[in-house]
């Protein structure tokens, strides 16, 4: 019989354990009641699931859903400037992410073929190229230098902006708003006018490849007429976001993690064969995209528990990575780890489509930066790193470092 214990008025956010892992609340949770009540900031009753079994099975069941125009989905933490939630989200055309089948299926499937593994690997090259011209110029430098602003961003932001079609030259306009729009402590106002600057901004471009297509990822989706533009925007705002966001800060965290543990960099610069193993494992190890949200549309049995229809259900993949029943020594980074079903790309129908790319840029990012950098420590104490608690999507603000 499980234990009685219930997440008290929110979702604990304080990396009290580490910065690199889960909050000691949600771990404890996890120990003694992976399927858990929980309790939101404005009273409402849902539930978080933290053990690995039990969130691969709330990630795949299509019953509990992601549309956000069905229940309320309530932010399970404090947001000072939020106003409580009393009614369900519209839908966002092109969203695909927070639709169901078969809205869900339409609109992904409209993608499937630009993010194929082979045409991933085809465009490996030119991610090594891009990776190697940012490692040029960060080494022009003179450190200490922020490795957020001078190689975690720009090189997943060069990437995803040829891909799509993207001006390079308008990447402060849309990274200042997707900054904005991942923040949790933001007005709702501040929030909307961020989201309101990048879709305009990208129904004047989709607009414009619909009238002059290129060779890009928006102008294969803007020749398709059964696409409204309105959707256009929506896929673009979608595939932008989670193109540099994640990527990014897998990059900077990753980078942090690594020199904190000098073995695993050792083992990784003497070793380069061990990279596509050690991507993974940094996947797992720090799970930069954690939270996510389900509505539950019928009663579920789940881990024993049942949840009823109309729950809100909160899913933490870091918790789920680190889960003892599924990894051995989950709180340990090891390189050599053979990871398998790891689930920081997501589980299910809503897995991160563009999860291949990710890897590539790891892997070139990682490598490249250990070879042309074999010195590079911190720059200031890593108690004084700032990061990221703040925001949807984990990393650090800045990464400080130096080189001999």
């Amino acid at each position: 019989m499980s234990q009685t214990v219930s997440v008290p008025q929110g979702l604990p956010m304080e990396r009290d354990a580490g910065p690199f892992d889960p909050p000691s609340q949600i771990t404890r949770l996890r120990e003694v009641r992976p399927v858990s009540p929980m309790v939101f900031p404005d009273g409402h009753e849902g539930w978080l699931i933290t053990g690995y079994e039990a969130v691969r099975q709330v990630m795949a069941d299509t019953r509990f859903s992601n549309r956000q125009d069905l229940g309320v989905i309530h932010v399970p933490y404090e947001t000072p400037g939020m106003p409580e939630q009393t009614e369900p989200s519209p839908q966002t055309p092109g969203l695909f992410i927070s639709m169901d089948p078969p809205d869900h299926t339409r609109s992904r499937r409209k993608l499937t073929g630009a993010f194929t593994v082979k045409r991933m690997k085809q465009l490996e090259e030119d991610i090594i190229a891009i990776t190697e011209q940012q490692l040029d110029e960060l080494a022009k430098l003179t450190p200490p230098v922020d490795l957020v602003r001078e190689f975690a961003l720009p090189v997943p932001s060069l990437v995803i902006c040829e891909l799509l079609g993207v001006p390079y030259a308008d990447r402060e306009t849309f990274q200042a708003n997707s900054s904005k729009f991942m923040e949790r402590d933001v007005t709702l106002e501040d929030k909307m006018a961020a989201i309101g600057a990048m879709f305009g901004y990208l129904a004047e471009l989709v607009t414009s490849k619909r009238a002059h297509p290129g060779e890009d990822i928006l102008s294969d989706l803007a020749r398709d007429e059964d696409l409204t533009i309105e959707e256009l925007c929506g896929m673009a705002f979608l595939l932008l976001l989670a193109g540099h966001e994640t990527t990014a800060n897998m990059l900077a965290l990753g980078t942090f993690a690594l020199l904190e543990h000098p073995t695993e960099l050792a083992e990784l610069r003497d070793n380069p064969d061990l990279l596509p193993d050690a991507v993974e494992e940094l996947m797992r190890y720090l799970s930069v995209a954690d939270i996510f949200f389900r509505y539950a549309t019928e009663d579920i049995e789940v881990g024993g528990e049942t949840i009823p229809a109309g729950s809100t259900v909160v899913v933490s993949l870091l918790a789920a990575n680190r889960d003892p029943q599924r990894f051995e020594n989950p709180d340990t980074l090891d390189v050599h780890r053979k990871v398998r079903g790891q689930v920081a790309f997501g589980h299910g129908i809503h897995q991160c489509l563009g999860q291949q790319l990710a890897r590539i840029e790891m892997r070139a990012g990682f490598e490249g930066l250990l070879r042309r950098f074999p010195t590079l420590r911190l720059a200031i104490p890593a108690g004084e790193v700032k990061l990221r608690t703040n925001m949807h999507i984990y990393g650090v603000h800045e990464l400080p470092v130096t080189w001999a």
